[in-house]
């Protein structure tokens, strides 16, 4: 079981503020979850091959093909304000 003490450092580690009366039901929960893991560190695994996903994964795109598109000079032909060929929009992020 995880103690307070272990627990309000765990927290403080975590930049979490926890109320006194958080602390019990929240070291209940973490030490489940440390059970949880210790039961599953007890499974043999020796014959079980090191997977990145649980399913095979393969390319689902299609090839790259050129096709025609607009020009540039149409593109900004709709636009409502360009500058040194390209679409002017206002700024949204602050230096």
């Amino acid at each position: 079981m995880i103690t307070n003490t272990d627990l309000q450092y765990i927290s403080a580690l975590a930049r979490m503020s926890l109320a006194e009366e958080e602390l019990k039901p929240m070291a209940e929960d973490l030490s489940s979850i440390l059970d949880y893991i210790a039961q599953l560190q007890k499974l043999d695994v020796t014959d079980i091959k090191p997977t990145s996903h649980v399913l095979p994964l393969k390319n689902v795109y299609r090839d790259d093909s050129i096709k025609p598109s607009l020009t540039q000079e149409k593109a900004l032909s709709f636009a409502i304000s360009k500058a040194k060929g390209a679409f002017k929009v206002p700024q949204i992020v602050d230096n």
